[in-house]
């Protein structure tokens, strides 16, 4: 068996931590490594590009149940068997799966990598995915979709996503329960066998772990896992449609949804961007919360966000309202975004900018956030932007990109959505 060897050198306090490596490996799959010497931790993520949007139309949710059943079975051993294996050695282990990824990850202490390393390689090459778990897990995704009608604020985001990408993009992770309910093993199977393997992979570390030696474990793994030949980067079209809907249900609530064009990751003013969301949503002190809920006593809750499939930027404006207050609540949360070019200050963005470094600084404590910062970078960039630059890139935002921000992405066109019992009533209808 081939080791795997691990650095345990302790790095002095204040070194500047090591550069991450990024390489396309023999195998086909993508690495990028972040040798941090000093920390107890060792994390791996495996990113599969393919997610959701990869399935047949027919076969709505089965991205999803390759992910929830790979791990339940493999030619060497049961699903309970493979869970002891990773307990015996304190491994901690996860997945999920999403719009354009699937994800497992691994934690564990240095001297167990390599065990940690031939547990998931196992599952990911050999999996038998036994008909009884693939029923269980088939039942339970039916009972998780019925369950979505209880959640107003999960069933307004899957009929929004719907509404705003479209057929595609805007499928749900669990698909439907008319199209999980047809899925067989030979599906399963199907698909893992056609969207899974080395050159869909990008495997990303960080912790006491050596480059090289990852790279030379990670090929001999995976050399002959699937199609070698690295996979593009899919990008699946879009193209952003004002639209006003409402969908009647017997609530107390009202639920408002309200979403337009922003920057993508890629875009310059991707960093702007998180500045405006940091001073709409990013805290007690930001102003939906302030201005909305606190001052004004409109909403049950409020938030702003972002959403980026590859390529593209989205901005969600939602609340929680009754229908009386909804027109009200829908104007101000638009009133809010505009004043942003009105009268922010300089305090305010200075203070918005010192918590998200102080976030992002804080999670970087965490092996596994770094981690995951090198495989969204994989993922959305193809290249490692070190965090310094990140963050010198959010220091630099100005008033005056707020404003160029706010001039450039524009709310004259909104997709807009309700659920409950009043239908939103615009100036314009």
């Amino acid at each position: 068996m081939q080791e795997l060897a691990i650095s345990t050198q302790n790095s002095a306090l204040g070194l500047t931590e090591p550069a991450a490596i990024h390489r396309q490996l023999k195998c086909g799959i993508e690495m990028a490594v972040l040798p941090l010497p000093h920390r107890p931790v060792v994390t791996l993520e495996f990113r599969f590009l393919t997610g959701y949007v990869h399935e047949p139309p027919e076969k709505l949710g089965l991205n999803r149940l390759v992910e929830q059943t790979i791990t339940k079975g493999t030619t060497r051993r049961t699903g309970r068997e493979l869970s002891d294996a990773f307990d015996a050695k304190g491994i901690r282990w996860s997945s999920w799966a999403g719009r354009e990824a699937t994800s497992f990850l691994i934690t564990c202490l240095p001297e167990f990598l390599d065990s940690a390393m031939e547990l998931q390689a196992e599952f990911l090459t050999t999996p038998t995915f036994p008909q009884d778990a693939l029923r269980v897990t088939i039942e339970n995704s039916i009972t998780e979709i019925s369950h979505l009608s209880d959640d107003p604020q999960e069933l307004s985001a899957k009929l929004f996503a719907r509404q705003i990408y479209g057929p595609v993009l805007g499928r749900h992770v669990l698909g439907e329960s008319e199209t999980i309910s047809t899925i067989t093993q030979e599906d399963i199977h199907s698909h893992w066998r056609g969207h899974y393997g080395a050159g869909r992979m990008q495997v990303s570390a960080a912790g006491p772990i050596d480059p090289v030696s990852l790279e030379n474990r990670l090929n001999a793994l995976y050399s002959e896992f699937g199609n070698s030949v690295p996979a593009g980067r899919d990008r699946f079209p879009f193209e952003f449609q004002p639209i006003t809907s409402h969908h009647a249900k017997d609530l107390e609530q009202e639920q408002i949804g309200i979403g337009f064009p922003g920057a993508s990751l890629d875009d310059p003013l991707h960093y702007t961007q998180r500045v405006v969301i940091g001073l709409l949503a990013g805290g007690m002190s930001s102003r939906l919360f302030t201005e909305v809920r606190e001052k004004q006593g409109l909403v049950y809750w409020v938030s702003a966000w972002t959403e980026h499939p590859r390529g593209i930027g989205m901005v969600f404006l939602g609340a929680s309202t009754t229908p009386e207050r909804c027109e009200k609540t829908f104007e101000t949360l638009l009133r809010e975004v505009d004043r942003l070019g009105e009268d922010v200050t300089q305090d305010e963005l200075q203070r918005v900018i010192t918590g998200i470094v102080a976030r992002t600084e804080t999670r970087g404590d965490i092996t596994r956030a770094r981690c995951s910062e090198l495989a969204d970078h994989l993922f959305h960039y193809g290249k490692i932007i070190p965090r310094d630059e990140l963050l010198a890139r959010i220091r630099a935002v100005t008033l005056e990109n707020v404003r160029t921000y706010l001039q450039r992405f524009q709310r004259n066109r909104l997709s807009v959505l309700t659920l409950g019992p009043k239908e939103l009533r615009l100036e314009h209808d």
